[in-house]
């Protein structure tokens, strides 16, 4: 799970076998993916800002200034109106900055531009993503242009965001990608560390069958997300269904082996 507002990581295990199919460097193709269609709801209004769709829901002042928040993968956000139909976005983690946003609406209010820069904890290098999303509903009265409910309808990343490898090795598996995230973890469904990662900081993985295993993901003991993740017959093809239990937004992702 990436982690940025929308952000987006594969964490991806494999089976206990001598030559996993789950093994090598694969790479998301949003094109192909399906994100939940569940909307993101948010508003800048009267100087507050309120992230209704966020686990938990947080108001808090929108005047640039740092702003402490419980239960999200950050400590603090900033918010700041930079015009009738933009604001800017900061979230941090231990007083260094995990992403910040500029958000942008169409002069018809219809469509929404999310511009994200994360900034990994064990990376030098930022991951950069763009999503489009639209309206849905009318907007309100008297608030800033972005505020609203939005449905996501395209997601762009840089490459660095999208490529992840793994190493099986008996029952053992190791996941590596270039924004410095990973983990090793035995298929024995107990917890392991997960390093680099704001959103997650344990992963269990259980094997279901030759071409399919379960991760769970946790952050401080609570449940973060589910996911499935499957090898195609050909091997190819990965697929990952992502329950993300805080939100119940269930996002299939697809990858392809490079």
């Amino acid at each position: 799970m990436k982690k940025l507002f929308f952000a987006v990581i594969l964490l991806v295990p494999t089976a206990l076998f001598a030559q996993s199919p789950f093994d090598g460097t694969w790479k998301t193709n949003f094109d192909q993916s399906k994100l939940s269609p569940k909307p993101i709801v948010f508003s800048l209004s009267n100087g507050m800002y309120e992230c209704t769709s966020c686990a938990p829901k947080f108001n808090v002042k929108a005047d640039g200034s740092d702003q402490a928040v419980t239960g999200q993968a950050y400590d603090t956000i900033a918010v700041k109106e930079v015009d009738a139909h933009t604001i800017h976005v900061v979230a941090k983690k231990n007083g260094k900055t995990a992403w910040e946003q500029t958000r942008t609406t169409s002069q018809d209010g219809k469509t929404l531009n999310v511009k994200t820069t994360s900034y990994p904890p064990n990376s030098t290098q930022p991951v950069t993503a763009e999503v489009i999303l639209g309206r849905e509903g009318t907007p309100a009265s008297g608030a800033n242009a972005t505020s609203g409910s939005w449905k996501i309808q395209k997601v762009s990343e840089s490459e660095n965001g999208l490529l992840v490898t793994y190493k099986g090795t008996g029952n053992e598996l190791s996941m590596s990608s270039s924004t410095g995230s990973g983990w090793t973890a035995k298929l024995d469904g107990k917890d392991y560390p997960v390093k680099g990662d704001y959103g997650v900081d344990s992963v269990s993985i259980k094997r279901i069958d030759d071409r399919t295993v379960e991760a769970t993901y946790k952050r401080g003991g609570k449940l973060m997300s589910v996911d499935r993740i499957t090898v195609s017959a050909d091997g190819k093809t990965l697929t990952t269904v992502s329950d993300y239990k805080p939100t119940d937004r269930v996002s299939t992702y697809v990858a392809t082996k490079q």
